[in-house]
C-alpha cells in the first residue's frame, strides 16, 4: 500500500493535521497495522517537498506547532494517476511454502508433515478471519474476504502438492 497516496486521498476531503491523518488512516485502513506518527510526518514532509501538499495553516499549542496540510493540484493529479494505474498482481513465485516442502524432501524429512502443519495454520487463520468478518463492518468484511481468498488458494496448493508429493520427491532427488 502506498502510504503517501493514501494520505493524499484522505486530504482530498479537506485539510487536516498530521494526527488527524493518522487517526483517519488507522480507522479506515490500519486495523491490523496502525500507522506510526513518525511515518505520517516523514511522509508528509516528502509530499510537501514534492509539491503534492502544502501547509494550509500552523497553530501554536502547548506542545510543538501543529501544521495543517492540504492537497495541491499536483497532488490531486498524482492521486488520479495512481488510482488509474493497475496494481501489479502478486504472483508468489518465490513461495516459502514451496521452499519448505522441497527442503524437507532434500533433507529426507517428512514433507507431508510440513504440508499438514501448514494446512492447520491456514485453517486456524481462516477461522479467525471468518469470525472477524462476521463481526466487522463492510470495510473489515472486504479486507477479510481478500485475505480468505488468498488463504483458500494456498490451501488448494497444499492439497495439490500433497497429491503430487511422490512425483516431487522423484524430481528433487535427481
Amino acid at each position: 500500500m502506498s502510504i503517501g497516496h493514501t494520505l493524499l486521498g484522505l486530504l482530498e476531503s479537506g485539510p487536516r493535521h498530521g494526527y488527524e491523518l493518522k487517526r483517519a488512516f488507522d480507522e479506515t485502513f490500519g486495523h491490523d497495522r496502525p500507522l506510526h506518527y513518525g511515518q505520517v510526518y516523514s511522509t508528509m514532509s516528502r509530499l510537501l517537498k514534492n509539491g503534492l501538499v502544502e501547509v494550509d495553516g500552523i497553530e501554536a499549542g502547548s506542545g510543538p506547532e501543529r501544521k495543517r496540510y492540504a492537497i495541491t493540484d499536483a497532488g490531486v493529479t498524482d492521486m488520479e494517476r495512481w488510482l488509474a494505474t493497475p496494481q501489479k498482481p502478486e504472483e508468489y513465485l518465490q513461495s516459502a511454502l514451496y521452499t519448505k516442502v522441497v527442503l524437507a524432501l532434500l533433507t529426507h524429512r517428512d514433507a507431508g508433515d510440513v504440508l499438514d502443519t501448514q494446512r492447520s495454520e491456514h485453517l486456524r487463520s481462516m477461522r479467525i478471519l471468518t469470525d472477524r468478518k462476521r463481526k466487522g463492518d463492510l470495510a473489515d468484511q472486504l479486507i477479510c474476504d481478500h485475505a480468505l481468498f488468498h488463504l483458500e488458494a494456498d490451501l488448494r496448493w497444499l492439497e495439490m502438492t500433497a497429491a503430487r508429493l511422490d512425483k516431487l520427491r522423484e524430481a528433487v532427488a535427481r
